[in-house]
């Protein structure tokens, strides 16, 4: 007589999630770590646009510059997610948006194509040197273009994607607009 124990199927589901389980977490997990990175990053961003939306209106407040109310939109429209400090952040005035992220133009007196020392420059954003982006700091007047930059670390929440990502992963968030034609000495 055959043993019924080879026949038997109770507890086979058991054995199959078991080795199904890990997997099915792992991948859980992964979804979670990577939607948590695009939901801060999205949070970011759009505290980003909030800020370029007061910036660019030339708006004052009382004994507040600009910068630093712009500084505390972003911070706090982040909602905590992330620790912005304000090296974090980039608001650079430039000439026009073709301008945006480019050097400050250089006479290539050796004509390999990239600045050396003591090169002559043109110091578009006036801070004496020579600069891999144009952009003057400040949040420029009417009609100027600026970039409001934000860069920031996500912290891995769990050791899964570390491999992949490292410890942290870095993250940035940008506009680039056009300020309105305000009255700088009315602040509206």
């Amino acid at each position: 007589m055959p043993c019924s124990f080879v026949r038997r199927r109770d507890g086979s589901a058991r054995v199959e999630f078991a080795f199904a389980a890990p997997i099915l977490i792992l991948v859980m997990i992964g979804i979670f770590e990577i939607a948590m990175l695009l939901f801060t990053n999205a949070v970011v961003e759009g505290a980003v646009r909030s800020a370029s939306r007061f910036g660019l209106t030339g708006q004052t407040t009382d004994g507040v510059s600009r910068e630093a109310v712009i500084i505390e939109k972003i911070r706090d429209g982040s909602l905590g997610l992330v620790e912005i400090t304000p090296d974090d952040i980039d608001v650079l005035v430039y000439p026009s948006f073709a301008d945006v992220g480019q050097p400050e133009p250089f006479d290539d007196a050796d004509n390999d194509g990239a600045y050396d020392a003591g090169e002559a420059f043109s110091d578009v954003n006036g801070n004496g040197q020579w600069d891999s982006d144009m952009g003057a700091a400040g949040a420029g007047g009417p009609g100027e273009v600026v970039v409001y930059r934000v860069r920031y670390s996500w912290p891995m929440m769990t050791g899964m994607l570390m491999e992949s990502f490292g410890d942290s992963v870095d993250m940035a968030a940008s506009i680039a607009v056009r300020n309105e034609p305000f009255d700088p000495a009315s602040g509206t």
